[in-house]
């Protein structure tokens, strides 16, 4: 009976924080800790330290590249090749945040080319929610495809305890799993969002709205466009400074022997990940013309703090709970992960909606999956289902989509369910997930 009250009280926190939003998500957790501990006795669990510095030492390189203008740089590169092949933006736009969100291991910088595809969509009379919808769910579903996203490191992370037999899951084939998957699902939403809905010559609410001359201007209004900007020397000696700080992690997470031996083993990945995101921002601020004072003002930064106080709060709560509750949990759902291991997915899925953020999902739930028995081949295979946010059209991407697309066909329904991204994001999570299994099983991890 305790176990149940005890898990009432986690999505009580859960569901409350998620509704008031930002840091309020992780200071939730703060009251399950002091409920579990003086009020259910249980001993305090243990925070995930090794995935919130990782965090932190991620988002200050990411945050250091948006402050310097590298980001421009990448973004630049992305609207040319929209522009160049506007007949095929509902393809191409999702496949553009999807890489962006690769490289800079956040989502968040979807924002900047939202305006841009909508612009592209709309001067070709394409209807823009084909591309905007796909491209919001995409940039969230390339955090699972990215070397220095906080979902993957803490993933990586909590595989690094659950050896499979006498083999560990490590960075690399986490990734080898992760990204093709990432791209069949991303490449899924651009077919489908190719045929969606009608188009803008054939709507005729869309008709019904240019009709009127001032809603006409609007809808089509002037360009949205980084092209024409200048760019400086200093922006692309960040940017590169920044892709080669990924591709050394990379080359490191593929061959161990070419990092030290500590304890007689490699290094690990994750203070592998740490060490060079550090040196890449330190790099970055010595070689350009970045002022540091900016750093902490910028937008991945604040998202990047935000999801450390939310992984440290729920993850904390949930790893007090589950570990007093162990031995009960393990005799009671054992039996159903091992048969029907397709039911960790779902409880991914769903916990990733309450708590709007994968990295915070995949630390709530994958070491509570693994400590009652779900094989780690199948929390690999079923990563992308930590991105269920989609569910109900309350994430930022999504209503920035939503406010970008003056056209109005980028919409929440009537019902609030039946919104512009849910058949995206379903398409795309669930073709991730079968790819993703079909991977593991080819492996040997499953």
């Amino acid at each position: 009976m305790d176990i149940l009250l005890q898990v009432a009280v986690i999505l009580i926190c859960l569901f409350y924080g998620a509704r008031k939003g930002g840091v309020a998500l992780g200071l939730l957790g703060g009251i399950g800790i002091v409920i579990m501990t003086f009020v259910f006795g249980l001993p305090p669990g243990k925070p995930p330290v090794d995935v919130m510095l990782t965090i932190i030492a991620v988002v200050a390189a990411s945050a250091t590249l948006q402050a310097s203008g590298g980001l421009e740089v990448l973004l630049m590169g992305a609207e040319k090749v929209l522009r160049r092949n506007p007949k095929y933006v509902s393809i191409l736009a999702p496949f553009t945040t999807c890489l962006l969100t690769i490289l800079c291991g956040t989502g968040h910088v979807v924002y900047t080319m939202l305006p841009i595809i909508y612009d592209v969509a709309i001067k070709n009379n394409i209807r823009p929610e084909r591309p905007m919808a796909a491209s919001s769910i995409a940039s969230q579903m390339g955090i699972l495809a990215s070397p220095v996203s906080v979902a993957v490191v803490a993933l990586v992370a909590f595989l690094a305890k659950a050896p499979v037999g006498d083999h560990v899951i490590d960075f690399v084939q986490v990734l080898s799993i992760t990204v093709p998957s990432t791209l069949a699902g991303v490449l899924m939403i651009g077919i489908f969002s190719w045929f969606r809905g009608k188009d803008l010559d054939k709507d005729p609410e869309f008709q019904a709205r240019i009709a009127d001359p001032e809603q006409r201007k609007n809808i089509y209004g002037t360009s949205d466009t980084l092209m024409g900007k200048t760019l400086t020397s200093s922006q692309w000696t960040a940017m590169w400074i920044f892709i080669g700080a990924i591709v050394v992690v990379s080359i490191l997470g593929a061959y161990p022997a070419l990092r030290p031996l500590v304890g007689g083993k490699p290094l690990s990945m994750v203070l592998c990940i740490q060490m060079f995101m550090l040196l890449a921002g330190a790099l970055m601020i010595m070689f350009t013309k970045t002022d540091p004072s900016i750093i902490g003002k910028t937008e991945v930064f604040r998202a990047g703090m935000i999801a450390v106080v939310a992984v440290f709060g729920i993850a904390w709560m949930a790893d007090t709970v589950f570990e007093a509750n162990l031995p009960a949990l393990k005799a009671a759902l054992t039996d159903l992960v091992k048969t029907q291991p397709w039911t960790y997915a779902i409880a991914l899925l769903l916990v990733s909606k309450l708590v709007n953020s994968q990295a915070a999902a995949v630390s709530a739930m994958v070491p509570v999956g693994l400590a009652i028995g779900v094989p780690p081949g199948y929390v690999v295979a079923f990563a992308a289902a930590s991105y269920g946010y989609y569910i109900l059209p309350t994430y930022p991407s999504d209503l920035a989509a939503i406010q970008f697309d003056r056209s109005g066909t980028t919409h929440i329904g009537k019902y609030v369910i039946n919104h512009s991204f849910i058949l995206p994001g379903l398409i795309g999570v669930g073709t991730s997930c079968l790819v993703g299994f079909l991977l593991a099983d080819v492996y040997g991890l499953i």
